[in-house]
């Protein structure tokens, strides 16, 4: 079974801003995955149970995959993340979140690795007691001279122009993943 997180904050304020780009890259996985023939279940509100939105992915009527959005606020996925791996038989896990330490329109998909100072992530491996598992992150530094504060920078709208780059760095890193890491069929 694999559960694959998207890192986000729940509510329109927070929409189009670079801290929900592991929100927009499971967006994209969610359409790949549907395109690609799998059974893949509309977003069901889960939050009594898993304090999050999910969707189950299946192959041939099994389920084979839990794409999960938690609606904990970004500095408590943690506990999100480890209610779904508690319930099922949680054999991989990927984490889709925003990295400043990584240019506006690149991306990196790595183990283990994952940026200074972001608590949603460190809520998910503090949680997990664990840092084994994939990252997908997401570059969202486009900051300039950087006068801005990671922690309000992370928070403010894109610009249209930064937002579409998102959403194509986004796509791209969606369908490498499904492509080279952890390709399902």
């Amino acid at each position: 079974m694999l559960l694959i997180t998207g890192l986000g904050n729940p509510g329109k304020e927070y929409e189009n801003t670079p801290h929900n780009a592991g929100f927009l890259c499971l967006e994209s996985l969610k359409w790949n995955l549907s395109e690609k023939g799998y059974q893949v279940s509309d977003w069901e509100n889960e939050e009594k149970l898993f304090h999050s939105e999910i969707s189950k992915v299946k192959e041939g009527g099994e389920l084979v995959c839990i794409l999960q959005k938690p609606l904990t606020y970004m500095n408590r996925s943690g506990s999100a993340v480890k209610a779904i791996i508690k319930k099922f038989n949680v054999d991989q896990f990927v984490l889709l979140h925003d990295d400043l330490d990584i240019q506006l329109g690149k991306y990196k998909i790595q183990r283990e690795k994952s940026p200074k100072g972001h608590n949603g992530v460190l809520s998910v491996e503090q949680s997990l007691g664990s840092t084994d598992f994939w990252r997908v992150r997401i570059g969202i530094e486009n900051r300039g001279d950087r006068n801005i504060p990671g922690e309000e920078y992370v928070i403010r709208k894109y610009s249209k122009k930064d937002y579409e780059e998102l959403l194509f760095v986004t796509e791209t890193a969606a369908q490498e993943l499904l492509s080279t890491i952890f390709p399902l069929k």
